[in-house]
């Protein structure tokens, strides 16, 4: 890390930074319907709705609606 890095993940990110963030591509980024915070002439990411547009994917295995659990309690759809 440089000498003038900073050692915590800012707040709001540039599309470079929010794309690594979230591991896609910058294009894939801007193709996403994540809101961009204005600063003077910038246009950022807050590192809040990044977060909530990840947590908000669907799991793999699971089904809307359905937890992991559901079967085991006999409930079904």
């Amino acid at each position: 890390m440089g000498k003038h890095e900073p050692h915590f993940v800012p707040r709001l990110l540039p599309a470079p930074e929010a794309a690594h963030y979230l591991g896609v591509s910058e294009s894939t980024l801007r193709l996403l319907e994540i809101p961009r915070r204005k600063l003077g002439a910038k246009r950022l990411y807050d590192r809040f709705d990044l977060d909530a547009f990840a947590s908000a994917l669907p799991i793999e295995g699971e089904s809307e609606g359905k937890t992991v659990c559901d079967h085991l309690f006999g409930v079904s759809s």
